[in-house]
């Protein structure tokens, strides 16, 4: 299905898949190209006359366009049913939202898992190495597409929020304001270590099978579990852990053997089980070594502050969480002091939270303060009623 944006229709829950024909590639970093590509994307209220209230949403490793509705594989919903909806700070009533599945996704964007035209085979590890930018350039195809010259705002958490920086550097003209929560402009050598275990988890398991799983009619199930584990550890915060779990136990007594005795075990192992029925392995592998080769001032020789240079037109908000370990405080510091640097407007700020790097995902009133603040001032200036 593909559905197109059109003046004074609704967008509640639409979107679809917007296929681009093999004339119309997905040029990559690596000189490598995607033809046909196929974008899955939801949309949420409905553009203006104007064409000036379009709100991209980026979203972060393992999510997806489902941000507001149920989720069709889970039933559960969207993943952040809590900041977009009426009355909420991302308002369907007011802007026209837009998120979509990122290149090497695994909800029906072209990805591993995608058929190979040239095979009629699943991708597996045919499929190009991909970057951020590359994720970028074809949500900017889409929402070309989709008529839409200059997005209102573009917001995302980590590397939604990467995505957020990504836009800013390379389609600033294309930008009124950008909001980037919880993410850094490039990947650490403790990131990219985690990120390490997680892959060789899923290639250790025999049935990943050299990544040709789906076509061996297995799935490498345990590999990605325990990917998923480790990697879930780096989002919480040692707080939020003890809080939740302390050393309680699962069962009156240990066990002495290897079952899950504390509830921490059994919550990730839960994380784990529950994970592999909605993403696939190797688009794991491929949207974590995106992640690892982001460097923004790689990208500009070096500079942080250069890669912005051009955005000085772009209104800039950095939100980051005290208690967020995987993308520290710092990092975000580093992305401000760029922004200034390169003549940009930017405010910041750091919210108290002892949740850790999903905070925000979860129950924070001052991000949803601060969000919607930095909207409705950034709509005045545009003159969105």
């Amino acid at each position: 299905m593909t559905a197109q944006a059109q003046i004074g229709g609704s967008f509640e829950t639409g979107g679809g898949t917007w296929r681009f024909p093999a004339n119309q590639p997905l040029h990559l970093d690596s000189g490598g190209r995607i033809a046909p590509l196929e974008i899955a994307y939801k949309t949420y209220g409905q553009l203006n006359e104007t064409r000036s209230n379009a709100v991209l949403v980026c979203h972060a490793l393992t999510g997806d366009q489902h941000l507001a509705s149920t989720h069709p594989v889970t039933g559960k919903p969207g993943w952040w049913s809590r900041v977009v909806g009426p009355g909420l700070p991302l308002d369907p009533e007011r802007y026209f939202i837009v998120c979509t599945n990122v290149v090497g996704g695994c909800m029906g964007t072209t990805g591993p898992a995608s058929t190979n035209p040239e095979t009629g085979d699943p991708y597996g590890l045919a499929f190009p190495v991909i970057t951020i930018a590359d994720m970028v350039r074809a949500q900017a195809m889409l929402i070309e597409a989709l008529g839409i010259e200059t997005l209102f705002a573009v917001v995302g958490g980590s590397m939604g929020g990467m995505q957020v920086l990504q836009w800013a550097a390379d389609y600033p003209e294309r930008l009124f304001s950008a909001v980037c929560i919880a993410a850094a402009p490039r990947h650490s050598a403790q990131n990219i270590a985690f990120h390490e275990v997680g892959r060789q988890a899923i290639m250790a398991d025999p049935n990943w099978v050299g990544g040709a799983y789906l076509k061996a009619g297995v799935r490498p199930e345990k590999g990605l579990a325990v990917a998923r584990m480790a990697a879930h550890i780096t989002y919480l915060s040692e707080p939020a852990l003890q809080r939740k779990f302390g050393r309680e136990l699962q069962r009156d007594g240990l066990s002495w053997g290897f079952d899950a005795d504390f509830q921490v075990e059994s919550y990730l192992r839960h994380q784990g089980a529950s994970f592999v029925d909605r993403f696939d392995a190797n688009s794991y592998l491929y949207i974590t070594r995106a992640l690892d080769y982001f460097d923004l001032a790689g990208q500009a020789g070096g500079s942080l502050a250069e890669a912005f240079r051009k955005a000085r037109g772009v209104k800039f908000c950095v939100l980051s969480f005290s208690s967020d370990w995987l993308y520290p405080t710092a990092e975000s510091r580093d992305i401000v002091r760029a922004l200034n640097a390169a003549g940009c407007r930017a405010s910041f700020v750091e919210i108290e939270s002892d949740k850790g790097h999903d905070a925000f995902f979860l129950d924070e009133p001052q991000l949803d303060a601060t969000l919607r603040g930095f909207l409705a001032a950034q709509a005045s200036a545009r003159g969105l009623a």
